[in-house]
């Protein structure tokens, strides 16, 4: 017994001296390799957090090495912050002594929130760098971030303590109204190109009033915030043709994460919601993106035009319109958690020359949903007075991209001339007769490829081996498309004219 405990303890000896190495360092020699030599944070606003970027710091030596000193190049002074390790350092500046083991590797996480003003005047960016070491040892990772200013419209908040709110559905929302004589930024009901707008809670127009936006101009939406056009309010988007990828001339509304990541991330802001009683609304070259709903419009009796404007990636839908009067031409709307486009409750709808798309991931959902009814809503059913598509594409990832559904003995018009649609459901139901029912359907394309470019970057695009090419009734052109090129006769189906593309990849 006591010559196993001999062995044992010689055992532990020998194990502790094994692992000795474990806590000798060897100091730094400058031979640390990193992921990138450069980390650019992308674009922010000003004041506004960015996301969290990663830097991986490897020793490919055979030593556990000390690294002395891991600093921002502008110390205290820097608007970057880091943890190295899931430590903290000096206020995330400054790290001392920081062990990397052979063959090992450690995380440096970098986020910044810098101004404007703290940007170089020329090319508006800020810059700093992570220093590892000094001396000879020194080495540098650049760290790259471009500031954007912009205006930003917010709830006030009172001496009291309380938020300025806004009233929806007799329930108080964070919000506020807008003030076309705010004593910073003048009228804020017009909305110019000049400077980004950044919004945060829900701004409202007052009744009576109208917001315009100009050609150009470009909103982003926080979390939880959008736009509310009051009764006897009205909205007036301005967007023009754009000749190039930037989209210059369009109207942008989107959520306020500027890096690439965001891109396609639905459900990031609210909604545009046109509420009941709104009057002399006009969209023309908006592009909205990342919503909840797109736009909610209930109730108008007034007429929304909406003409050569994109909706994509919204949580829900891209429209949901209530008993409401729309016309919409060269209209394309793409992934949607429920329905592209959704005409409810009856109301007044015509589209022609429109793309609907729905390629969202997940559920099954539907491109076009016409009814009307709503459940719980009193009173429950109204009149479908038309719902008129020609010239269309309807189309999707899924079995079925059109949804119709009557209830009771109301009146349900509607009518598809010259579309393509992809339904594979029953062929018994008697709203979906597609072959046999003149009354509802004239010239249909049934379940064939419309050959769009690239779904995945929301391009809906056509060229000649498009089931969709030249398939337009000319009684229903639009003389120019989505981007402003003429058509030409007999047109093609969908918001686009056919273009050429390089081959697909």
């Amino acid at each position: 017994m006591r010559y196993f405990s001999f062995l044992l303890f010689a055992g532990l000896l020998l194990a502790l001296g094994s692992c000795r190495t474990d806590f000798e360092t060897v100091a730094s020699k400058g031979e640390l390799a990193f992921s990138r030599d450069t980390i650019y944070l992308d674009t922010v606003f000003s004041n506004i957090g960015s996301s969290t970027y990663t830097l991986k710091v490897y020793n490919h030596s055979k030593n556990d090495i000390n690294i002395p000193t891991i600093n921002l190049g502008k110390r205290s002074n820097s608007k970057y912050r880091m943890t190295v390790d899931g430590m903290t350092g000096v206020n995330g500046k400054e790290f001392s002594n920081v062990t990397l083991l052979a063959k090992d590797s450690l995380y440096i996480f970098i986020e910044t929130t810098a101004a404007a003003t703290d940007a170089n005047p020329t090319d508006f960016l800020y810059t700093d760098n992570i220093e590892f070491d000094a001396g000879t040892n020194l080495q540098k990772v650049e760290l790259v971030t471009l500031i954007q200013d912009a205006v930003f419209l917010y709830p006030q908040k009172f001496i009291d303590g309380s938020t300025e709110t806004v009233t929806i559905n007799d329930e108080k929302t964070y919000g506020f109204y807008l003030d076309e004589s705010d004593a910073i930024n003048g009228n804020e009901l017009n909305f110019s190109n000049k400077k980004p707008y950044v919004i945060y809670g829900y701004a409202a127009v007052p009744e009576g009033k109208t917001v315009t936006f100009a050609a150009g101009a470009r909103v982003h939406f926080h979390a939880d915030s959008g736009l509310i056009v009051s009764k006897n309010a009205s909205l007036k988007i301005n967007g023009t043709t754009s000749t190039t990828d930037k989209l210059e001339g369009e109207v942008l509304f989107e959520g306020d994460r500027l890096e690439p990541l965001y891109d396609n991330i639905p459900g990031q802001w609210g909604t545009i919601w046109l509420q009941n009683g709104t009057k002399n609304n006009s969209i023309n070259h908006l592009t909205l993106k990342n919503a909840t709903i797109g736009l909610l419009i209930e109730n108008n009796t007034d007429q929304l035009t909406i003409e050569n404007s994109q909706i994509y990636d919204c949580t829900n839908y891209g429209i949901l319109a209530k008993s409401a009067l729309i016309t919409g031409q060269n209209l394309v709307i793409n992934s949607a958690g429920q329905a592209s486009l959704a005409c409810t409750y009856g109301g007044d709808y015509k589209f022609t020359h429109c793309t609907f798309n729905n390629n969202w991931n997940g559920n099954s959902p539907t491109s076009v949903l016409v009814n009307n009814f709503e459940l719980g809503a009193t009173p429950e059913v109204k009149n479908l007075t038309q719902a008129t598509f020609n010239n269309c594409i309807i189309y999707g990832s899924y079995s079925n991209h059109l949804s119709l559904s009557k209830k009771d003995a109301a009146t349900f018009n509607y009518s598809f001339n010259n579309c393509l649609i992809k339904y594979f459901g029953s062929s018994t139901n008697a709203l979906y007769q597609f072959t046999t029912d003149s009354a509802h359907y004239t010239n249909i394309i049934l379940n064939q490829d419309p050959a769009f470019y690239k779904t995945s970057l929301n391009n809906f695009n056509i060229d000649a081996t498009s089931a969709a090419f030249a398939k337009g009734n000319s009684s229903y052109l639009i003389p120019t498309d989505i981007t402003g090129a003429t058509r030409s006769l007999p047109p093609d189906l969908g918001a686009y004219q056919t273009k050429e593309f390089p081959k697909k990849t």
